[in-house]
């Protein structure tokens, strides 16, 4: 009867450890589906919108490539 008991005992520390473990994954995992909102703006030549760190900067005018920048605002 003791044996019996002490497995019973075992098992319920076993299943009690793995639960915990297995929550402690569960929160670590959500802080990495955070997504950083960015700012849009639009292209000084063709008016595509894309991400502000993906744009390039010149004069006071947002551009998506390099050659609408040489081509200047429209």
């Amino acid at each position: 009867m003791g044996k019996i008991l002490l497995l019973i005992i075992i098992g319920l520390v076993v299943y009690a450890l793995i639960r915990n473990y297995q929550r402690s994954l569960d929160k670590s995992a959500a802080p990495a589906h955070e997504h950083t909102i960015e700012n849009m703006v639009k292209c000084a030549h063709c008016g595509v919108n894309l991400p502000r760190s993906e744009a390039i900067y010149s004069g006071g005018d947002f551009f998506c490539t390099p050659e609408h920048k040489q081509l200047g605002k429209k």
